[in-house]
């Protein structure tokens, strides 16, 4: 009878962590920043409601992306040597794999605000793919932590460091290459890793210097009246791909370099974030062929939006959170100015999104949290003796945030 119970609870259990929401990706499933969670917390504090947490040792800019009961970060140690990838119990913090992906004799320079672990996974039932840039890309079993493939021959100087998050549809793998040295996009196969197609850029940047080519972008992939298509912001230039083929549908130009926020697509618009270029913000129609620049660009924003957070959608409303803690809400049809306040602090993590409320996460170990609506309203703040460079993951009625020393998991 005891053992009735106990397999009894253990399917009752499992089937709650089947129906839970998986994060799947940089931004989670959708890529946009938003959880159906209707019961997560807005105030952290570790005596109150942490679940648990587990210190991290190296350096890791990565998301933790989720999976059923799974949950996984990537790692490196600080000067690059080691990659590693850890998969934790999301339920109790209880390590199942920790696997040393990819070792590397010399490492390549890496900006100091960058880590050798920035790229966050994607993964799917069976598998994850770990992704570290041009040091190496890998699709592990999640049942077993066994590599099922992996490719280390894809060349690019990433300079400061890679960035750019791999993103997956029913077959392929797909990512960017924006280094100082080559710049193109790639898919790969999922089941065998093979290159299905690679483009370069073919962008006149109007310099030669490689730094100000680089970009750090995960890309996007949507349908737009009945044409696939996956975004891949760069410097200068987002291009648009088939996601089938790897040929250009179109293109936009809006200067720039470093672009990093993921792009969003809502009310049939592609908004794209351009880091520092000549317009730092564009809604642009993803329709038409070749260069739209002069015929699609709805509207654009000239400065103001942020470099590396990625902004958040709601209804009419689009809401973003400037590096230097200026948060601000436009008419996402419009480009209109509804509002702005000034939250403080730095920031690099995206914006996230759950029941209305939007939450910010500072380099300071701030946590504000907000109404989506079209006035400023503070719901919690919340202070925490870390820095956050990570966006969250979001599982059940638990939010998992990682920062630079800590993989904390809270809930209500």
């Amino acid at each position: 009878m005891k053992s009735l119970l106990c397999l009894l609870l253990t399917l009752v259990t499992a089937s709650f962590c089947v129906a839970d929401e998986n994060w799947a990706e940089f931004r989670g499933s959708n890529g946009d920043g938003i959880s159906t969670a209707k019961d997560l917390p807005v105030e952290f504090d570790v005596e109150k409601n942490l679940k648990w947490k587990l210190p991290l040792k190296g350096k890791a800019h990565s998301s933790p992306v989720i999976w059923g009961n799974q949950l996984w970060i990537t790692n490196a140690t600080e000067d690059g040597k080691q990659m590693f990838a850890i998969c934790l119990d999301r339920m109790t913090g209880k390590v199942i794999h920790d696997l040393l992906v990819f070792e590397n004799a010399e490492p390549r320079y890496r900006e100091k605000t960058n880590s050798y672990a920035s790229c966050t996974p994607a993964i799917e039932e069976g598998r994850i793919y770990l992704h570290f840039g041009s040091y190496g890309t890998t699709c592990v079993d999640t049942a077993t932590g066994k590599k099922l493939w992996e490719r280390r021959d894809i060349e690019c100087d990433h300079w400061r460091g890679p960035g750019s998050s791999p993103v997956i549809d029913d077959k392929n793998l797909y990512v960017a290459y924006d280094g100082y040295d080559y710049q193109f996009a790639l898919a790969l196969d999922k089941k065998t890793g093979k290159t299905v197609w690679k483009k370069d850029r073919d962008i006149d940047y109007g310099t030669d210097n490689g730094d100000r080519k680089k970009a750090y972008s995960t890309a996007t992939i949507l349908e737009h009246k009945g044409r696939r298509q996956v975004v891949m912001p760069s410097a200068v230039e987002t291009i648009t791909y088939d996601p089938a083929t790897g040929d250009v549908l179109w293109r936009v130009r809006h200067g720039g370099m470093n672009a990093a926020a993921r792009p969003l697509y809502q009310h049939g618009l592609v908004y794209i974030s351009a880091g520092s270029g000549e317009y730092s913000l564009i809604a642009v129609k993803p329709e038409g062929t070749g260069d739209i620049t002069d015929s699609s660009v709805v509207w654009n924003m000239a400065k103001g939006a942020p470099k590396r957070p990625s902004q958040i959608i709601k209804g009419d409303l689009m809401f973003m959170i400037e590096d230097k803690g200026v948060a601000t809400c436009l008419n996402a049809k419009t480009g209109e100015l509804i509002w702005q306040q000034r939250v403080g602090g730095n920031y690099r993590a995206s914006l996230f999104m759950a029941a209305d409320n939007i939450y910010s996460f500072s380099q300071e170990g701030k946590i504000t949290v907000f109404k989506a609506k079209d006035e400023y309203e503070e719901v919690a703040v919340s202070e925490l003796d870390t820095e956050f460079q990570a966006s969250p993951a979001v599982a059940g009625n638990q939010i998992y945030l990682k920062s630079v020393d800590t993989l904390y998991c809270f809930e209500k």
